[in-house]
């Protein structure tokens, strides 16, 4: 993904119109590293506004069950956080490259810090449940 794709992905789902097949795992680390590149300081309410807004655009929902999660939501931020820090001058799209080609470039790579049961429990849905298996990166 390039600098510019990665803008378009940011300010689509800033305005809700970026198509939903489009709102992949990779686009919600652009989208993550574009904030923080662009606007930087405590991203979490914008994005937690941003996300529960873009869900429910695209007929989603952010219920119990479905849609927004704040632990992931807080785990990801962090993770870009450390992630640009220890790359300064990278672009957006090689920061997005290096971050997808370790473990965060698969879906799953945040159950080697969670168990499943905590990180899909309700209470880790609403709010931010610390790691149980392995604290975070950075």
């Amino acid at each position: 993904m390039t600098d510019e794709e990665m803008e378009r992905v940011a300010r689509g789902v800033l305005a809700c119109t970026l198509p939903k097949e489009e709102w992949t795992h990779a686009a919600h680390f652009a989208f993550a590293i574009w904030m923080q590149t662009e606007r930087g300081g405590d991203l979490l309410p914008a994005v937690r506004a941003a996300i529960c807004a873009y869900n429910v655009s695209t007929g989603g929902e952010n219920t119990d069950t479905a849609g927004y999660h704040e632990t992931i939501t807080v785990a990801s931020l962090a993770v870009v956080a450390a992630h640009v820090a220890a790359h300064p001058g990278a672009t957006r799209a090689e920061l997005l490259a290096s971050l997808l080609a370790g473990p965060c470039g698969r879906s799953d790579w945040i159950f080697t810090h969670w168990t499943r049961e905590r990180l899909l429990s309700l209470e880790a849905r609403r709010e931010w449940v610390p790691p149980d298996l392995q604290p975070l990166p950075g």
